[in-house]
Formats: structure tokens, C-alpha cells, sequence
């Protein structure tokens, strides 16, 4: 579940701003530090070996962040540096990246939903390309066709999902289509549908939304000429199970769901013709209490992870069966307070937790057998909600 925090009170203007320049020593300084100048960016560029990290935050909460975080981390050794912050983005507390990587997007979560675009240079220089809205309230998603061509976002507390054209530039065109779940009836407890999360499935073919208010994952086409979304299936999950985030094996043909209710992993069987996804029955996540955020599974398919807020704990699961089963493993302490998301780096080496509560990102090494290792010190980042490593 999320609350939508108030709006912040106006927007900073926009402009051409060094991303990297001038690496901060501490977390006040992550919280309030401005773009810096060339120069500084130059004299601070990272090691070859260092890669960047953004990180999504609540403009509008108390301690929250200014903008868009970044950070730099070691690929071999996981150790975060703070960075400067990305300015003019309001409530960024989700972030996709283009297929290309020169673009990064961000959902606005609060009452008038929107979806930002952010070029970023190559140069560590970054655009504010400009915000359009959602047509719904409180998003909490959003992820990238990968045609590149269209930017997928869910509404939480409004229960729809929208789409919006991508430029050749990386900005956003108007919405081309808004989608509210209207049925089923809203689960036990819940007032109405609640969009967590839109994807599309790894074959490119169908678009998948979760939504924790009607325990429904819905299917979508997506006319990739129109931007249109057409439903073509439904999977009910167990009611009150409230399904938040859904993770697909590389296989693509099956599919892992946190349900944030009921405290329960479910593995899902996926159809890639026609759309179909098949639930099966809710499985433990090693901890008799607790709210499931987010699974991650590594790039070869091997393991996957699962964020518990609460317990506070990383749940390992060894995959097996060419992806239709889970065992469970073991938890593992996550360092820090309300893992509200997870993030593996482009090699699955690497695993890192955004801590809501203790404002850190944590980062821990991921051996051959699928082990948790912790990387070092945790890094400050004010609110943190979302962590991106970038390639």
C-alpha cells in the first residue's frame, strides 16, 4: 500500500545541469545539494569501475528528497558514493529507464498523477524534457515498452492504467489511452481498484497489470500504432491477497508475484500466446509477518529475491524447474528499515535495497550460489523508495 503525499508547492525551473559533478561526502549533503558546475564534474568524474545509481524519493514528505538522487556505486565492490540530485522532478518515487539509457522516467505520486521525462547525457549533464499527466491519481509504476515507443504507468489510488508516446528524444506526447478496472468488485477491506504496476511480458506481446484493490492481474494488447490497450484475459488471485508487484522469470514462461496482504509469493504459469496468466497457491516468504514489496530474479534465472517490509528482511529463493517452482532458501537481514523496492545491476552481481524508513540504500554482493553478502556501509538517501542502477 502507499500513500500519496501532498503536492509539493511549486515546481523548480528547468535547465541543462551537471548530474555528476562534485561527489558529496554525506547524506545532508545528498538531501539538498544542487547541480554543480562543469568544472567540479570534470575534476569528480568517477573510476572507470563505478557506475551510476538514481534514486527515487517524495518531494512532499517530511525528509524527503529534492529531486531525483544519484549516486555512484563500484561494480566490483558495491561501495555507494552519493551524488548530486536531479532538479524540477516532483514525488519521483518510480523510475524506468529507456532501452537506450539515454532516457530516464519518473512517475509524480500524488494527487494529480503525472509522468516526467530526463534525458541523460553521456556527458553527466541532464534535460528535464517535461511532465504530462496520467489522468489518474497517486502513480506508483511505470515501465518502458521496449519497442522504446510508449511509457506504461498505473495509477494506485485512482485503479487505472495509463499509456503515453515516446519521442525520438526521449520526451512524452499525450496520452493515448487511460484503462480503469472497473471490475471485479474491490477485494476485502478495499475501496476501490488499486493499479500497482504495469509490464510487458519478455516476448514483447502482451502488457500485464497488477492491482492490489480487485486481486486481479489484467492482460493487455497494446496497438503499438494507436497506444491503445485492448484486455484479452484476467488472472484472479486469492482474495485480500492484495497482488503488488509481478516479476518474470527470463524464461518467459513464468511469472512471480508479491502479495503484499496476505504475506504471501505466488508462481504463475504465463502463456506468451494468448496472455494467459495461471496463479498458483500462495507460498511462504520465510517470515510469519510481514509486507511483500518486490521480487528481483537474477539474469541467468537462477534465484530470486523478495523485499519484506516489516520483518525487514531479503527472502532467497533457489528457482527451479526451469522457472514454474520456488524453494525457499533463507531471509537475510536487509541493513535497513521498510524495503520498499529492489534492484539488481545489470550483471546480477550486485543487489540493492531502497529502505523507506531509514532512508538508505543498502547493497549487498550476490555469490554464484545465490549468497547475500553485505557490500559495505549503507548509502543516505533521503526517503528511499526506488533505486536504479543504470548499465
Amino acid at each position: 500500500m502507499n500513500a500519496v503525499p501532498s503536492p509539493a508547492s511549486g515546481r523548480p525551473s528547468v535547465g541543462r545541469r551537471s548530474l555528476l559533478g562534485g561527489l558529496l561526502a554525506g547524506a545532508a549533503a545528498l538531501v539538498a545539494a544542487p547541480a554543480l558546475s562543469a568544472s567540479a564534474h570534470a575534476a569528480a568524474r568517477p573510476a572507470p569501475a563505478a557506475t551510476r545509481l538514481l534514486l527515487g524519493t517524495y518531494t512532499s514528505a517530511e525528509g524527503g528528497g529534492t529531486g531525483i538522487g544519484t549516486a555512484t556505486y563500484d561494480t566490483a565492490t558495491g561501495a555507494m558514493t552519493p551524488g548530486a540530485v536531479i532538479t524540477g522532478v516532483e514525488n519521483p518515487s518510480y523510475l524506468a529507464l529507456h532501452p537506450s539509457g539515454s532516457t530516464v522516467y519518473a512517475v509524480a505520486e500524488q494527487d494529480a498523477g503525472a509522468v516526467t521525462a530526463v534525458a541523460l547525457a553521456p556527458d553527466g549533464t541532464y534535460d528535464v524534457l517535461g511532465t504530462r499527466p496520467t489522468g489518474g491519481s497517486g502513480p506508483t509504476h511505470l515501465s518502458v515498452h521496449p519497442s522504446g515507443d510508449w511509457l506504461l504507468s498505473a495509477n494506485y489510488t485512482s485503479g487505472s492504467v495509463a499509456v503515453h508516446p515516446i519521442a525520438a528524444d526521449g520526451s512524452l506526447g499525450e496520452r493515448t489511452d487511460l484503462v480503469t478496472h472497473s471490475s471485479p468488485p474491490p477485494g476485502p477491506g478495499q475501496s476501490g481498484p488499486h493499479a500497482h504496476q504495469i509490464v510487458t511480458s519478455p516476448d514483447g506481446g502482451h502488457v500485464l497489470a497488477v492491482d492490489l484493490g480487485t486481486d486481479t492481474v489484467y492482460t493487455y494488447r497494446l496497438d503499438t500504432s494507436a497506444g491503445t490497450l485492448t484486455e484479452v484475459s484476467r488472472a484472479a488471485l486469492a482474495p485480500g491477497s492484495g497482488p503488488r508487484h509481478l516479476t518474470f522469470h527470463p524464461g518467459g514462461r513464468s511469472a512471480y508475484l508479491a502479495c503484499e496482504l496476505d504475506n504471501t509469493t505466488v508462481v504463475c504459469a504465463y502463456d506468451p500466446g494468448n496472455g494467459t496468466l495461471t496463479p498458483g497457491p500462495g507460498q511462504s516468504t520465510g517470515s510469519e509477518t510481514g509486507y511483500p514489496a518486490q521480487l528481483v530474479v537474477t539474469g541467468d534465472g537462477s534465484y530470486a529475491y523478495l523485499a519484506n517490509r516489516g520483518p525487514n528482511s531479503l527472502t532467497r529463493y533457489a528457482v527451479e524447474d526451469g522457472g514454474a517452482a520456488l524453494r525457499l532458501l533463507d531471509t537475510v537481514p536487509v541493513g535497513g528499515d521498510w524495503p520498499r523496492q529492489l534492484a539488481l545491476s545489470p550483471d546480477s552481481s550486485l543487489l540493492f535495497a531502497a529502505n523507506q524508513r531509514s532512508a538508505t540504500v543498502t547493497a549487498f554482493r550476490v555469490g554464484d550460489d545465490g549468497s547475500l553478502a553485505s557490500a559495505g556501509d549503507a548509502l543516505p538517501a533521503p526517503v528511499a523508495v526506488c533505486v536504479l542502477p543504470l548499465p
